[in-house]
């Protein structure tokens, strides 16, 4: 059974811990979040779920990510903080061996650099969006574009109210489509969870690849999928297309 730490206990950070718990290959040892709140409670008691991995709540303003690794051991950590989170356990995490799954969306180039330096000594994956949906959608997506390079294409995605800036996982479905990031089109209304909608504008027809997430836990049923797949890989950076071309090549 893998063991896994979870970074991060917002709404996402929740609905992980939750399909983590539920799952029998993946033991959750522990989370380690920003806040003092619900430290040392048990994150199976936190979200009503009846679990036998440990599952303690810590907080990194009483505990490093190092004396918590040597303390509670895991094979992988999952990340679901925020674009700092990286900077407080990989290097201890790398030093140790311990495998990274990294699901934030807006890194920036200095973030992006740092991953490439902890994949020369573990393996790290990341992923804007984890979910094997959007991830499915883009592999068919760049498979269109390549069979009609000329067609028209725009980007439609819808989120909840309150979110704030362009999708991530539009931005990457813009750079894997080779499209600028004018393509994209926001909408923001009520409580959607994540919509990613490609339109392919042909003469006489059109195309529409859509991915819709219900649920947050969708997070963690890509996550799963992740962890089970890379967790024999040697040091390096991998992403989705690293670990899905293998289930589409043809023998």
């Amino acid at each position: 059974m893998m063991k896994v730490g979870l970074v991060g206990f917002g709404k996402t950070g929740k609905a992980v811990a939750s399909v983590i718990l539920q799952n029998n290959s993946l033991s959750l040892e522990w989370v380690l979040r920003k806040r003092k709140l619900q430290e040392n409670m048990f994150v199976a008691e936190i979200l009503g779920i009846e679990s036998e991995d440990p599952g303690r709540v810590f907080s990194n303003t009483a505990i490093t990510a190092g004396d918590l690794l040597d303390r509670y051991p895991v094979d992988i950590i999952i990340d679901f903080s925020d674009v700092s989170g990286i900077y407080t356990y990989g290097q201890a995490a790398a030093d140790r061996g311990v495998k990274i799954i990294s699901a934030i969306s807006h890194y920036t180039e200095a973030e992006k650099e740092y991953l490439k330096e902890l994949s020369a000594i573990t393996t790290v994956f990341w992923s804007p969006n984890i979910t094997l949906g959007v991830n499915y959608l883009l592999y068919a997506a760049k498979l269109l574009k390549k069979i009609a390079p000329w067609v028209d294409i725009q980007i439609v995605e819808e989120h909840f109210k309150g979110k704030i800036g362009v999708s991530g996982t539009a931005v990457k479905i813009a750079e894997a489509l080779e499209m600028e990031d004018a393509v994209i089109n926001s909408v923001r209304a009520g409580g959607i969870v994540g919509k990613h909608e490609i339109i392919f504008g042909f003469p006489y027809q059109t195309v529409r690849l859509i991915h819709e997430s219900i649920a947050r836990e969708a997070f963690g049923n890509g996550v799963v999928f992740v962890a089970e797949n890379i967790i024999h890989k040697k040091e390096g950076l991998y992403n989705f297309d690293d670990i899905l071309l293998p289930y589409f090549s043809t023998r």
